[in-house]
């Protein structure tokens, strides 16, 4: 009997009329002949209500991040069991599990820790009594017997490693948008839902700013050639999946996505020595600090200094300018500068390895729009630029309108949110 993973988020199962919805959609999955694993988020806006809670209760410092993890891993514990009770209504089996009771296991790093291992005995035996098996998502169990979440995304991180440890045959991943479009479509109405996308250009678009998957995910899908299908837990239509190439895939689009990432914060160097060693020295120091650096310049040389400037997380923006504060005195630059008003729009497609002037195509809309790019990275599949905050979703319309994408039907956007 074939073995399929479904996962829920936040606003799937956001009050008991949505946690009902999803267990009549499981329950459907069961019936028609198949084993059923089923991965759910904290209903709703749980998680930030608990991380406010939090918050007031820490007013001087911090919330340690071991607590902070004991206390996050319960809006999943929640979920769960709600959907086990749902379930049972239905006539069926079910039985909810925490991460660490499904054998998840992780890296000993709190709030951002890694899935290292899943240990299926639990789930097989389960599964095997005919029951629909419930885990909590973004949670598993350190070496040291402590839970550990994985951060945000999480959930859609241990959909797929499930679908993995135990060998299904799609992880479904339910969200309140019908797939991946070509865009945002509260920005661009007429943006197009892929009926699919390749695990690289998913694995760009998720990187960059589109919220329907968690970049993590989609490397586990990649990795373990996991196909993914992203889904809407409100209707029955097929969704976007997410696979290897085949044939002409690939060059169906020359851009498949155009994405704003708003979470973004350009820190510069400036006035830096230009010796060997400079760049291994700071960006060693922001690992250390679990900085995840993005975009990274450095400027023609000028009197023998550098500027040299990059892009982190909003969430990592203290940190980052922290370090960087530190490592301007050790090698004697001559300041640094930070800003938050900024964000990152990309264009992703695998069809543009083949084909010249993408870039140019891309330029030629923003400065059309008459907006100043800051800073441009790229790779084979992807163009990034750095521009001013509030000029995203009019750089993006514009690109969208140039790569002529905009779709034939304007697309129903209503409660279309962040999976």
């Amino acid at each position: 009997m074939p073995i399929v993973v479904q996962k829920f988020g936040g606003s799937s199962v956001a009050n008991a009329e949505r946690i009902k919805r999803v267990a009549r959609r499981v329950v459907e999955t069961k019936e028609a002949g198949n084993q059923v694993i089923v991965v759910v988020s904290a209903m709703g806006d749980s998680t930030d209500d608990l991380i406010e809670l939090a918050n007031q209760i820490n007013e001087k410092q911090k919330p340690q991040a071991r607590e902070m993890d004991m206390l996050l891993a319960t809006g999943e514990q929640v979920s769960i069991a709600l959907l086990a009770m749902a379930i049972a209504q239905l006539g069926h089996e079910a039985v909810s599990l925490t991460g660490p009771q499904a054998g998840v296991m992780t890296e000993s790093v709190h709030c951002k820790a890694r899935i290292v291992d899943i240990r299926t005995e639990r789930l097989q035996k389960e599964l095997e009594a005919g029951r629909i098996v419930i885990v909590a998502g973004f949670q598993g169990l350190t070496a040291n017997g402590d839970i550990a979440t994985l951060g945000r995304g999480g959930s859609d991180t241990s959909a797929v490693a499930l679908a993995v440890a135990i060998g299904a045959q799609v992880c479904e991943i339910f969200t309140d948008v019908d797939g991946v479009y070509t865009t945002d479509p509260r920005v661009v109405p007429r943006a197009q839902k892929l009926s699919r996308i390749t695990y690289d250009e998913m694995l760009e678009l998720a990187s960059l700013g589109a919220q329907v998957l968690h970049p993590r995910s989609v490397e586990l899908g990649k990795a373990y050639k996991m196909p993914i299908h992203v889904r809407s837990s409100f209707n029955h239509n097929d969704g976007t999946m997410v696979q290897e190439a085949e044939g002409d895939m690939e060059k169906e689009l020359m851009v498949s996505g155009v994405t704003y990432d708003m979470n973004v914060v350009k820190v510069g160097l400036f006035d830096v020595p230009d010796r060997p060693g400079i760049a291994r020295i700071l960006f060693t120091a922001l690992a250390k600090a679990h900085v995840n650096v993005d975009m990274i310049i450095q400027s023609a040389m000028h009197n023998e200094r550098n500027d040299i400037s990059f892009t982190v997380g909003q969430s990592d923006q203290e940190v980052a300018v922290a370090v960087v504060q530190q490592v301007k005195e050790e090698i004697g630059a001559g300041g640094v500068i930070y800003d938050d008003k900024v964000a990152k729009v990309s264009i992703v497609g695998a069809g543009m390895i083949s084909r010249p002037g993408v870039a140019a195509l891309m330029f030629e809309a923003i400065s059309e729009e008459g907006i100043n790019i800051e800073m441009i990275s790229t790779s084979e599949i992807k163009v990034s630029c750095v521009i001013v905050a509030e000029d995203a979703k009019r750089a993006v319309q514009a690109i969208h309108r140039k790569f002529e994408l905009d779709g034939l039907d304007a697309v129903n956007c209503e409660g279309f949110a962040t999976a």
